[in-house]
């Protein structure tokens, strides 16, 4: 079994009413979900609804129920850990990762070649924080480590952790046109 990574504390600031920078939230993130399929926990960390983004006020924006894709004219920051893939992943549903986006999908590319497969209306930022990752592609593959960077441009892809330790990446992802 892989090892465990530490929760996420997320620190957010804001400007108070007397125009002073203070300390919003200090804390573990509080929106946590563990997708069964993969075993993948998802942390969603803030989001914004529109651009420019609102930067005051108490609301916890880290709290918004959404899916995979961000909310329309905004971002979704999240961090995901991705533990080593399950022996049998193979045997998934080819759509299983496209099921699991639901109705914010685009339009597909090619059909999917593996079953994490998913496709995003988004420009994303993404940092690998810890461990190693393959980023499957509709006809390649990209190994990535801690401290690489990736800008994905609403591409077909997949992550599947093919090592013995947790992945964890940092991903950004703003709203797009439609790929």
């Amino acid at each position: 079994m892989a090892k465990q990574l530490p929760e996420v504390r997320r620190v957010v600031t804001t400007v108070d009413a007397e125009d002073n920078a203070v300390v919003l939230f200090d804390g573990t993130a509080p929106n946590k979900v563990v997708r069964p399929a993969s075993g993948n926990t998802m942390r969603l960390i803030w989001t914004t609804d529109t651009c420019p983004a609102p930067i005051r006020g108490p609301a916890d924006r880290g709290e918004a129920k959404i899916g995979t894709q961000p909310p329309a004219t905004g971002s979704a920051f999240r961090i995901i850990d991705y533990p080593p893939a399950p022996p049998d992943v193979d045997r998934l549903d080819a759509s299983q990762r496209q099921r699991e986006i639901g109705h914010d999908a685009p339009q597909r590319g090619l059909p999917p070649r593996h079953p994490f497969m998913h496709r995003t209306r988004s420009l994303d930022y993404v940092i690998i924080l810890a461990g190693e990752i393959d980023m499957l592609l509709d006809d390649s593959e990209v190994h990535l480590k801690a401290g690489d960077v990736l800008i994905q441009q609403g591409t077909n892809h997949a992550w599947v952790n093919r090592g013995t330790e947790t992945c964890r990446i940092a991903f950004v992802l703003i709203d797009s046109e439609e790929p």
